[in-house]
């Protein structure tokens, strides 16, 4: 079954999860703020997912933070991201042996309606 992380009033995560409810396709919600990640679990993702993609640098916890001007190396970057999920791109979907990061419809549709 799916595994969906993110947080509920995450426009991303609304869209996916209306996707997968049209398409009666079961998940399971993770939600950030109730249930966070831990390293361990972001490190499970970015051996199938790239930091870059993972890490959410346009949000406003990456702005608030300023996590720019601090030139964060790979581990200090993934040690933030387990301290405060909301610097994690959502939502994060756990399917098969695949993650797959952020919401796009036909590429939703490519994966999970063929």
């Amino acid at each position: 079954m799916l595994q969906i992380y993110g947080i509920k009033n995450c426009g991303s995560v609304k869209k996916a999860l209306q996707f997968f409810d049209t398409h009666d396709i079961p998940y399971v919600f993770h939600d950030f703020k109730t249930a966070p990640v831990n390293e361990e679990k972001i490190l499970s993702w970015l051996s199938k997912s790239n930091l870059s993609v993972l890490l959410n640098t346009k949000g406003t916890t990456y702005r608030t933070l300023n996590l720019k001007a601090l030139a964060l190396n790979d581990n200090e970057k993934i040690r933030w991201m387990g301290e405060h999920n909301l610097l994690i791109k959502r939502p994060v979907i756990e399917y098969g042996d695949q993650v797959i990061v952020g919401y796009e419809q036909s590429h939703y549709e490519g994966i999970f309606l063929s």
